[in-house]
């Protein structure tokens, strides 16, 4: 018992001191946002809250904090909401936490034509509230030229809309339509995240991407969403993107 252990306090050891994932749990990630505003993304959490003494009964009694936690130390949100998510969507298909995230999002910035980071939620949740960096691509706006033709359109100039917005989805994701098909050589590597673990928007977004022929190995499931990364105090952007 004590030898494993010793071998997992060990890889964990080596895992957050040797790697960019300890660097960014200790001091954060400084970024330019969309409109090349300096943000820093990091843990914003009061020196009380840090420095308070946990025990079982202050985390799991009575309200799930225990009276005695400090208000400031506390949260409260919705959870009977939604329908849970599985750890894993599919194989081939890597779920991450909050600090890939964030290794995600300064991969991101130091190669723009590589990596993005995508909300996959309706406008109005990316609107109100949203990662830094992230581009909004709807779930339900993720779509494929030969998904649909012109029968399917009471108008030209809607058939025109939606090959407009399929043209823009290729662009943001480097994929080249050629005659053969697509080409997903270039394409970037994607994070994808939505409200939630019981949010059902961002599993959409990477189905219907695999289903375009989206290389799974280039995709990235953050389960938590907005809701793990605001319980865990890291910087949110707000306003019209």
């Amino acid at each position: 018992m004590h030898r494993i252990i010793f071998i997992m306090t060990l890889y964990f050891s080596i895992l957050f001191s040797d790697n960019l994932l300890g660097k960014l749990q200790k001091n954060g990630l400084t970024i330019t946002d969309e409109h090349n505003k300096t943000i820093l993304i990091e843990r914003d959490s009061s020196p009380l809250c840090n420095d308070e003494l946990i025990r079982p009964n202050a985390l799991f009694g009575d309200e799930f904090a225990g009276r005695r936690v400090p208000t400031l130390c506390k949260k409260t949100f919705v959870t009977k909401i939604g329908v849970l998510q599985p750890i894993s969507i599919g194989k081939g298909i890597q779920t991450v936490g909050e600090l890939e995230v964030l290794l995600h999002i300064k991969n991101a910035q130091e190669n723009p034509n590589d990596y993005i980071l995508l909300d996959a939620r309706a406008v109005q949740w990316f609107d109100q509230m949203r990662i830094p960096t992230a581009v909004n691509l709807p779930f339900n706006k993720i779509n494929y030229v030969e998904d649909k033709n012109e029968d399917d359109f009471d108008s030209m100039d809607e058939y025109k809309v939606y090959l407009e917005q399929v043209k823009k989805i290729f662009n943001l994701l480097n994929i080249v339509e050629t005659d053969k098909g697509l080409d997903f050589t270039k394409a970037k590597s994607v994070l994808v995240y939505c409200n939630g673990s019981w949010c059902s928007q961002s599993p959409h977004a990477v189905y219907k991407l695999i289903n375009m022929g989206y290389p799974k190995e280039k995709i990235l499931w953050y389960r938590g969403g907005l809701q793990d990364w605001l319980i865990y105090d890291y910087t949110v952007t707000k306003g019209k993107g």
